[in-house]
């Protein structure tokens, strides 16, 4: 450790050297690189824990820029996960930096997760911070939970001590037509770093066992009004008793058959010949990217406007695949002979791939 490079927060009579050495000894596993895992990571390398892991397999997009503060203009379609590393390495050249160029999913997650004291959940999905938290209650880790809506954050920590795990709080996952779509509801770009320093605070906390750690309570915050609410919550014995993991974390879904993966569009599309692909995003979004076989609809007209749809398949297509899910559902119910198929992952997903369509 470089002399006195940590001074400042020793010299705080609740923290001391003896905190500081239980950072040193840890390890950290930050799962997601965008608006939350960025402060998380930041301000845990610069106040010198001991071994940070890293979750992801995203390159940077335009629009993360507002929020995710690590990158620039430069750094547009390039990987996170080695920019992340290039920028961390320089802001402190102590940390041991463990890279792992993949999503977590059900097959890497307690392989990945068995290695490190705790886990920081810096995910925007719902599929993951389940799986997430299965894997945790497995191996007996606590892990940090953050999420994000419009203006208002929470932060919890789960499974700490023995105490409340995700699923006491949120047992059931949403279906996808529940799930909130940042593309469409938006987040304001300060919030990410409100809460993601909300989450380093409590990870620094629970590692170093000072203060009242957040287990068994939900901090919700509104930037809005800055007020800051907590609510308790109790244990779930039946919830703490998980020993395998799920057969699958897909979001669940009741026609599974009526949707396909992003990236399968352009061969299919080759092969209908008698199909409409309507985008349903806002026309500023249609009018900044879209694919050239698609005509634009937004989700809010599908269900005020006449519809002549004459082709065996309509395929629905957004920015992330919950729009154009919930167009689905409204065409449907619409037009109960017609066949509607949703376009998993979406124009994200197509684009990261560097398909052409």
């Amino acid at each position: 450790m470089i002399t006195n490079r940590y001074i400042r927060q020793e010299q705080l009579l609740e923290f001391g050297p003896r905190a500081q050495k239980k950072l040193q000894n840890a390890a950290v596993l930050v799962v997601g690189l965008g608006g939350l895992g960025i402060p998380v990571l930041q301000y845990l390398n610069a106040m010198g824990i001991g071994r940070l892991g890293l979750v992801d397999n995203d390159t940077v997009d335009l629009t993360n820029l507002h929020r995710q503060v690590l990158y620039n203009e430069a750094d547009v379609e390039e990987s996170k996960l080695s920019l992340c590393l290039t920028k961390l390495r320089a802001q402190n050249s102590q940390t041991v930096l463990d890279v792992h160029e993949t999503y977590l999913n059900r097959e890497n997650a307690l392989d990945i997760i068995a290695n490190y004291n705790m886990v920081v959940d810096a995910s925007d999905n719902f599929p993951t911070r389940y799986l997430i938290n299965d894997a945790c209650v497995m191996l007996d880790k606590p892990f940090v939970y953050g999420a994000l809506h419009g203006f208002e954050g929470q932060v919890s920590v789960f499974n700490y001590k023995n105490g409340p795990t995700y699923r006491c709080l949120f047992p059931v996952m949403p279906g996808k037509s529940e799930v909130p779509s940042c593309d469409e509801n938006g987040v304001l770009g300060v919030l990410p770093g409100i809460v993601g320093n909300f989450q380093a605070l409590e990870a620094v906390k629970a590692i170093t066992e000072i203060g009242e750690v957040l287990s068994g309570q939900l901090l919700l915050y509104n930037g809005l009004n800055a007020s800051i609410h907590k609510m308790r919550f109790p244990v779930n014995p039946k919830e703490r008793a998980i020993n395998a993991l799920k057969d699958s974390y897909s979001v669940p879904c009741c026609t599974p058959d009526l949707e396909i993966d992003a990236l399968k569009l352009p061969e299919l599309l080759k092969s209908e010949r008698n199909y409409n692909l309507i985008d349903v995003r806002n026309p500023n979004e249609f009018a900044e990217d879209h694919l050239e076989a698609s005509d634009n609809i937004p989700l809010e007209k599908l269900n005020k406007e006449d519809l002549f749809l004459n082709a065996d398949k309509v395929f629905l297509i957004c920015q992330s695949g919950v729009r154009s899910l919930q167009a689905r559902d409204i065409l449907q119910k619409r037009f109960p002979e017609g066949t509607f198929i949703n376009v998993g992952g979406g124009l994200n997903r197509i684009r990261a791939s560097k398909l052409l369509v």
